[in-house]
């Protein structure tokens, strides 16, 4: 037993002696750009922003939803003015976008380099612009929500903040923003902390085994480390010299020190960042909500077919300026989702041959809509009208960020196997948000452990911001005597191969 023991201790040491020497290194990066990604998040388009810089749309002569379609089988059907003109954008089957002219009926599938640049300086008119080319992906566009818009067209805006702009080559519009400082800092924040250096597409499977087995790596070197940092610490009788630490001031006393007092944000980091990566879809819903059958039919097979002017006409009888309009469908029911400038929201719908403006709907409606997203009984619903702990809003900077989270919101609790919850937007009857027990599980182990998120803690504003720089700069410091050790052992190591060579 005595043997299995002093086996087990001896791989401990050694596990953490060698493994260290890269994974200190990588777990520095991971402090300091953690601590830049506090305030500098990575370049997104949030929906406010994408809405603001809409033109108002009129409506004048432009045709029927049921023209535009011409027969076409879409999942989505959009009206806005991005591209400096009313266009149509169809959201095919196959998820390939399509264009058509709103006032003649052409198909614009593919914008040009002007169309480019008239769609940015829609975006931001007070600036001039610069047309750099196109590009499929890079660093800056690995989302798969801009799948569908590649390649995009990149405009250079001449303003303060030196903004790149990516526009799409399929509708014309602006679809990703990315300020120079924002791109200089994310050098050393988001590209660095997610390893974005080896990430090549959207979809990258290479990488996210690179990040997984990293991450788990690193939790190995914190791991050995506590026992060992435990297992050389003397609680009760000190060392001769004094100390609790058999080792001598300098940098191995500093990191047996900072080791045990960082130990558990260290580990909690780590693991927590592992989490983030799903790995081995542990944390993957055993079934998603139903969103066709709760919609009842796509827009292409159903839909209000009202024209633009009459749409916004009534709108603005409720004093609602429209940028943009969706067709869409609540249980086989057709509506036009109505959004304005400032992200607000109405639902058109037709009622005795009349045009209906509602600011949400019936909690009733919604709830047996609903009933369909899942095949199980719903067990519980309450509108909400603060946010819990999982329904609830990020500032811009953060990875969720750009997620709309909108109060009130009608919560629904399933009997299924995985105890489903599911938010619904009542100003919408959208569905926002649906977490079962295993999304609910990484939620608490990624998103909580990673970024203390509770409201009460974001709530916090600057104490949080201060309490996890000093973390992370103890997590620093302590990967910072790991490196100075490990490249002074392996500066021993190599001097000692040497001499044997000679």
């Amino acid at each position: 037993m005595s043997t299995i023991s002093s086996h087990l201790r001896r791989w401990t040491y050694l596990t953490h002696r060698w493994c260290g020497v890269a994974g200190c290194l990588l777990m520095a990066l991971w402090f300091a750009s953690g601590v830049v990604m506090l305030f500098v998040g990575y370049p997104k388009l949030t929906p406010w922003d994408r809405l603001k810089a809409l033109p108002p749309l009129t409506g004048a002569d432009a045709l029927r939803p049921s023209q535009a379609l011409a027969g076409r089988d879409v999942s989505r059907l959009v009206l806005n003015a991005a591209s400096g003109q009313a266009r149509y954008i169809l959201y095919l089957r196959d998820g390939t976008l399509s264009s058509v002219d709103a006032v003649s009926g052409q198909r614009l599938d593919s914008f040009d380099a002007q169309a480019a640049r008239r769609a940015a300086g829609l975006f931001m008119p007070a600036a001039g612009s610069d047309y750099l080319g196109t590009v499929n992906e890079d660093r800056w566009t690995h989302s798969g929500g801009l799948n569908a818009h590649r390649p995009l067209h990149m405009v250079q805006m001449d303003d303060p903040a030196g903004t790149l702009l990516y526009v799409s080559s399929h509708t014309g519009e602006v679809v990703m923003q990315a300020p120079r400082l924002q791109r200089l800092w994310n050098f050393a924040g988001a590209w660095l902390h997610w390893l974005y250096l080896f990430k090549n597409r959207s979809s990258d499977p290479l990488w996210t085994w690179t990040v997984i087995v990293l991450s788990a790596g690193c939790v190995l070197v914190a791991c050995s480390g506590i026992v060992v940092g435990l297992w050389r610490w003397r609680f009760a009788r000190p060392y001769k010299s004094g100390s609790h630490s058999p080792f001598l001031p300098g940098w191995m006393r500093w990191h047996h020190i900072l080791g045990l007092g960082f130990a558990a944000i260290t580990l909690t980091w780590i693991f927590s960042g592992l989490m983030s990566m799903n790995p081995l879809n542990a944390f993957s819903p055993s079934q998603r909500p139903d969103l066709a059958g709760y919609a009842g039919a796509s827009p292409g097979e159903r839909h209000l077919d009202a024209s633009p002017r009459d749409l916004l006409l009534a709108l603005e009888q409720d004093d609602f300026h429209a940028v943009e309009l969706e067709w869409k469908n609540l249980a086989g029911e057709p509506f036009v989702l109505a959004r304005d400038a400032n992200d607000r929201t109405r639902i058109v719908t037709a009622e005795r041959a009349r045009l209906s403006v509602m600011r949400q709907w019936p909690l009733a409606r919604l709830e047996q809509a609903a009933s369909v997203l899942l095949p199980a009984p719903v067990s519980g619903a309450g509108l909400m009208h603060v946010y819990d702990a999982y329904y609830y809003r990020r500032d811009p900077e953060a990875m969720m960020g750009g997620s709309e989270r909108k109060l009130p919101v009608l919560k629904l609790s399933f009997g299924d196997v995985g105890a489903t919850r599911v938010y619904i937007d009542v100003a919408s009857g959208q569905v926002a948000l649906s977490a079962d027990r295993a999304q609910r599980i990484g939620r608490w182990l990624f998103s909580f452990l990673h970024s203390w998120d509770l409201r009460f803690m974001l709530a916090a504003g600057w104490l949080r911001e201060a309490t996890l720089i000093v973390l992370s700069l103890g997590g620093f410091c302590l990967s910072l005597t790991g490196i100075v050790i490990g490249c002074r052992r392996l500066k021993r190591k190599m001097s000692h191969w040497h001499l044997r060579q000679s």
